[in-house]
């Protein structure tokens, strides 16, 4: 038993998920900070790590760009300063390395981007699919399947991951791990217990942690994402690597809490302090075909709900057009 046991824990895979304060526009700061924590998290056994979205451009001051000066700031990838960037950080710590950044092509259209690198360049690029901070940036129109160490991923921004059909079809397209880069939490919304939190909380951290922390934990920040997260990653059965910032962005305070979920949708590890920070998961492949969600996929019964699923949406004008050819019958 002993040598089965050692056999597992040598292919375990050690994942890192991050969290830190970025700043606005500023590249080189957080590819600084980036540098920083990868260096730390290699020393400790990680072979990856994965920061949140847009950590190296920052995230809700892009709502007040135009077009031009959001142009300035995107980069072409992989050829641009950033990408290259990262690449020397995970050449220089030998750990492969996930991060966020606006994005440009030839064409001058601009989208909300993640890349993963690794010590020889760019590994695979992601292009959010519900891109809504600034509406200059388009959506992108496919997913992204790629491998690591043996392990096949996927990647969901932020919005896309509240989309059940794209975290499944991620998930049939094969990826054993999904890296969800998000800048959520503590903002506004209809749902109850939603709202921002003071940043005066933020500025008085030391003194007074414990009333922050409540608010993070509270409905507007960790207690919401516990509603939904781990229901992806149980009903799929896959690993769900979730990363955010803490925090100010911009003029809004986020709570961070990034985390690793397993198969079985059991949070095994996550960052709970105020701190530019890390945690380390070991992920292991037998996790995957345990899990109730490998049994769920493999019962699935595609024949009943493929035209459902593929349905177009229908408008509100469309309803009520049925509700009124209903009521004249």
């Amino acid at each position: 038993m002993n040598f089965v046991r050692n056999i597992a824990l040598m292919n375990a895979l050690k994942i890192a998920t991050a969290q830190f304060e970025h700043k606005s526009a500023d590249k080189a700061y957080n590819l600084s900070v980036i540098a920083s924590l990868s260096q730390k998290a290699a020393a400790e056994g990680a072979q990856v790590i994965a920061f949140h979205e847009c950590s190296v451009t920052g995230y809700t001051f892009a709502r007040n760009l135009s077009k031009e000066e959001l142009t300035e700031i995107a980069e072409f990838i992989p050829d641009g300063p950033s990408v290259q960037q990262l690449q020397k950080i995970a050449f220089a710590n030998n750990i492969i390395i996930l991060a966020g950044l606006f994005e440009k092509d030839e064409e001058g259209c601009l989208f909300k981007a993640y890349v993963c690198v690794d010590k020889t360049g760019l590994v695979a690029k992601y292009r959010k699919l519900h891109p809504f901070i600034n509406p200059h940036l388009l959506p992108g129109n496919e997913y992204c399947i790629f491998e690591i160490l043996g392990w096949k991923c996927g990647i969901l921004i932020c919005y896309d991951n509240n989309i059940i059909e794209n975290v499944r079809a991620t998930r049939l397209l094969g990826a054993e791990i999904i890296f969800m880069p998000h800048v959520t939490m503590c903002t506004s919304s209809t749902r109850p217990g939603a709202g921002f939190v003071d940043p005066a909380l933020w500025q008085n951290r030391e003194q007074d942690p414990t009333s922050l922390r409540l608010e993070f934990d509270s409905m507007k920040g960790r207690s919401w994402l516990m509603k939904w997260l781990p229901a992806r990653a149980y009903d799929n059965g896959v690993y769900a690597i979730f990363s955010n910032p803490v925090g100010m962005d911009d003029d809004q305070l986020k709570n961070g809490c990034s985390m690793v979920i397993d198969p079985y949708g059991d949070v095994i590890a996550e960052c709970r302090s105020f701190d530019d920070a890390f945690v380390i998961a070991a992920l292991y492949k037998d996790h995957l075909s345990n899990a109730g969600g490998s049994r769920y996929i493999n019962a699935r019964r595609p024949e009943l709900y493929n035209a459902i699923l593929g349905k177009e949406h229908i408008s509100k004008q469309q309803v009520v057009w049925l509700h009124k050819k209903s009521a004249d019958l």
